[in-house]
């Protein structure tokens, strides 16, 4: 018999209670002083301003903030203490988070405060997190007209509440899995900014004796379907979207045709093209397509970028994307401050270096070697991570499967 089942044996053999959050904890919605920027402050003595856009979704707790505000702001918005709970209740609602800090939370932040005598702060946080509860909140957050996860929501959500023994007991099994994720995540990061270094310098010719071009001048044109000339034929959609911002592999397409395509679904993309978000461009959409989608349509969101392949390597060129350099042009370039975008034609004015193509193939070669590590989900680092989330997700839907006492 495990230890888990042991004290279960112990303190609860015929099951555990079930009670609703709103009954163990104090939960209320977050409040932001309006509007916000006559608040924010450069005193460091200020109050950290906890915002969901400056959190990493990948870490259990809130460490700091990139702002903060006045003490007038604070008593106008919601302030937390360290060891508080917070829960996003928009823009993929439901995180759950720590606070390592005190500061205050607004409109988008749900507060989880007073638990203390019942739950173990970090049983609470894989809880939150499982299928049982995360489940719960889609079903009800989707009823509505807005996906939105309001308080009340969250207050109903009935949980198993196991005597504080067998709490710890559980943390101590999940913790050990989350803790090796959280070491191969770092990894990872280190691995990526290695690979960018090397990236940069391989890609770096500035002042080598080396013909410059634009990308005009070094790609070929494109062309853009005729709907009237294609009808009834399905198209994979190539959207801004499908492209992964983490590894930039494409997903999530939609299947299309002439009754229902988008208007921005024009340009058709053939193997070894390469296509830039060039709305929102610093976020990085880019993408090499592959030959699963040869011949289908991306959004003229894109640049659509196809090698002249006599003088230009496709992943060469998809690689040059990836540098400082190109961010750094397209960040200077961009136009618009709500919803900044970078025109084809100002994109294919950046220059590159045209080295002979052995040399192309040589770099891509070396840098192959470096994504497949960081960002294939199938191989390397990456596949790891993944395989250890399944392990602890098992683990973690095994031991919150409590048996309900008040079912009998």
């Amino acid at each position: 018999m495990s230890k888990i089942e042991e004290l279960i044996e112990q303190y609860c053999p015929e099951g555990v209670e079930f009670k609703e959050l709103g009954e163990v904890m104090t939960i209320t919605r977050g409040a932001s002083p309006r509007p916000i920027s006559n608040y924010v402050t450069n005193d460091p003595n200020g109050i950290p301003w906890i915002k969901i856009g400056d959190v990493n979704s990948k870490y259990k707790y809130i460490t700091k903030t990139k702002e903060k505000i006045t003490k007038e702001g604070a008593e106008k918005s919601r302030y937390l203490k360290k060891g508080d709970f917070v829960l996003s209740n928009s823009m993929s609602f439901g995180r759950p988070y720590i606070l390592a800090i005190d500061g205050c939370i607004h409109d988008g932040w749900i507060s989880m405060q007073g638990f203390e005598s019942s739950l173990i702060s970090d049983f609470l946080f894989h809880l939150l997190r499982s299928d049982i509860v995360q489940n719960y909140w889609k079903q009800k957050a989707s009823s509505g007209t807005v996906q939105n996860l309001n308080a009340d929501i969250v207050k109903a959500t009935k949980i198993p509440v196991p005597p504080l023994p067998i709490q710890q007991e559980i943390v101590t099994i999940l913790d050990k899995f989350t803790k090796l994720e959280a070491e191969l995540e770092a990894e990872l990061e280190a691995r990526k900014r290695q690979y960018e270094f090397y990236r940069n310098q391989l890609l770096n010719f500035e002042g080598k004796e080396v013909e410059w071009k634009t990308l005009g001048e070094v790609c070929l044109k494109t062309e853009n379907i005729k709907w009237k000339e294609n009808q009834n034929i399905d198209y994979q959609y190539i959207d801004l979207t499908s492209v992964s911002r983490d590894n930039n592999k494409i997903s999530d397409t939609q299947t299309i045709n002439s009754t229902n395509a988008p208007s921005r679904a024009q340009q058709i993309v053939n193997r070894d093209d390469v296509i830039f978000g060039t709305t929102r461009p610093t976020l990085k959409r880019y993408s090499l397509i592959s030959s699963g989608y040869h011949n289908q349509i991306c959004s003229t969101g894109f640049c659509l970028l196809r090698a002249d392949k006599r003088i230009l390597v496709p992943k060469f060129l998809f690689f040059l994307l990836t540098t400082a350099n190109f961010y750094s042009y397209v960040e200077n370039n961009q136009e618009g401050a709500g919803y900044p975008s970078i025109s084809n034609s100002t994109v294919k004015k950046f220059q590159i270096p045209i080295t002979p193509l052995s040399e192309q193939e040589r770099i891509v070669a070396i840098l192959d070697k470096f994504d497949l590590l960081v960002n294939d989900i199938s191989e390397g680092i990456p596949a790891e991570i993944q395989a250890r989330r399944k392990q602890y997700e098992y683990y973690r839907g095994k031991l919150l499967d409590f048996k309900n006492i008040n079912n009998g």
